[in-house]
């Protein structure tokens, strides 16, 4: 049997229980940016955090930057940042700017990537907010990058156009061009044109100015290229042109003569495609170079008519294959350089194995640029295609910008 002082124990007892709960139950409720304080009347109160951090991957989100993901706070200043790899705890290093204002990964995101942030910050008058927030960048299946050429910090020859290949069909051309931008330093007007769903190509009227500076800004960044396609790239790229040379193929006299900034530099006997392999007429840039390299006839959808493991000098003119290189086995009882075209459609030059002796064709290598152009003319063959290489100069002007979407 329970006495009377038993059972108001019990009961008082339970109300201290249901106090405490209650209590339990509102400090649950509290903002992740308020700081509790004890007022100096002894009383209890809550004063909230001025500083708002803002980190700029929500919560929860599948499709997050991997170039701008970052934290900012106004009101206050951030006293720490941490973020990792959700899952292995590996660090993302970043930097807090030097007024405390925001923080930013010091290098890109991956794509396709669970990470988590959690941040801190203090008001004027010290008071604490945090936030946090888990993440996952754009997958690669949903997203878009396109390959550039020609590399920041590069000097090229006058020919050589700003070239995408994107890993992706786009088929929003208009929203993706409307998002690159070419500028010369020249003045010159930079037009883009669309090879298909995967190459934009870019460049003036006429070649690049000798000497100019030309800018290519990237802001693709969250850019949809496609239905649940999003570009990934946001960054600036700049290069240099140098001096002007053009060389021109003559297939009639097979003579190449090379002119520098409007001056002839050198005449060079070359061996140009045989009757039955003809080289391609037409405006050719310069795209690769190699000191040395293989070439294998079957690569090109030929026989096994050769397989040369160390071609030297040799210098990229077309997708498909043509050439312009040394030749150190040249058939001595052939007409010397010069006389007659043997070649299987590149362009031939005298040259040694090893690419060692004071020969034309290392000349011309020495002296030639990528985004040079080889102009080839009197072969028998057709003109070379727009989008076979960097060779979109055999395209007339209008014909170019008609390919534009801007």
């Amino acid at each position: 049997m329970t006495t009377p002082d038993i059972a108001a124990r019990r009961a008082l007892g339970a109300c201290a229980a249901l106090m405490v709960g209650a209590l339990t139950l509102t400090a649950c409720g509290g903002n992740a940016n308020a700081d509790a304080n004890t007022s100096s009347g002894g009383g209890s109160s809550t004063k909230t955090s001025t500083a708002k951090i803002v980190i700029s991957a929500k919560d929860g989100s599948d499709a997050a930057s991997i170039n701008t993901t970052g934290v900012k706070v106004s009101d206050g200043k951030l006293t720490t940042v941490k973020m990792t790899v959700a899952g292995s705890g590996q660090a993302v290093p970043g930097s807090i700017s030097a007024n405390g204002a925001a923080w930013k990964p010091n290098a890109q995101l991956e794509r396709g990537t669970k990470y988590q942030i959690s941040a801190t910050a203090k008001d004027a008058s010290g008071r604490t907010a945090a936030a946090n927030s888990i993440f996952t960048t754009v997958a690669s299946a949903n997203s878009f990058i396109g390959t550039y050429t020609p590399d920041n910090g590069t000097t090229v020859g006058v020919g050589m156009p700003v070239s995408f290949g994107f890993d992706k069909a786009i088929t929003d051309k208009k929203a993706v061009q409307s998002h690159i931008t070419v500028s010369s330093s020249s003045g010159q007007k930079v037009v883009g044109h669309w090879f298909g769903a995967q190459r934009l190509d870019f460049r003036p009227e006429q070649y690049w100015q000798a000497g100019s500076k030309v800018t290519m800004k990237i802001d693709l960044d969250g850019v949809q290229g496609a239905s649940g396609l999003y570009g990934v790239q946001k960054k600036t790229v700049t290069f240099t042109v140098g001096r002007s040379q053009v060389s021109t193929v003559d297939v009639n006299t097979q003579t190449m003569t090379v002119m520098r900034d409007g001056k002839a530099l050198r005449k060079v006997p070359i061996s140009s495609g045989s009757p039955q392999h003809t080289t391609y007429n037409g405006q050719m840039v310069i795209s690769e170079k190699f000191r040395q390299t293989r070439m294998n006839s079957q690569t090109v959808g030929l026989g096994g008519e050769y397989d040369i493991a160390d071609v030297p000098d040799a210098m990229r003119l077309t997708t498909s294959g043509t050439f312009i290189h040394g030749n150190y086995w040249y058939n001595k009882g052939n007409p010397p350089f010069g006389r007659e075209g043997t070649s299987h459609g590149c362009v031939g030059l005298a040259d040694v194995q090893g690419a060692q002796g004071a020969t034309p064709a290392k000349w011309f290598y020495d002296n030639s640029l990528i985004g040079d152009v080889v102009v080839v003319k009197n072969s028998p063959d057709k003109t070379v295609a727009p989008d076979n290489g960097l060779n979109g100069w055999n395209l007339p002007w209008s014909e170019w910008v008609a390919g534009s979407t801007a």
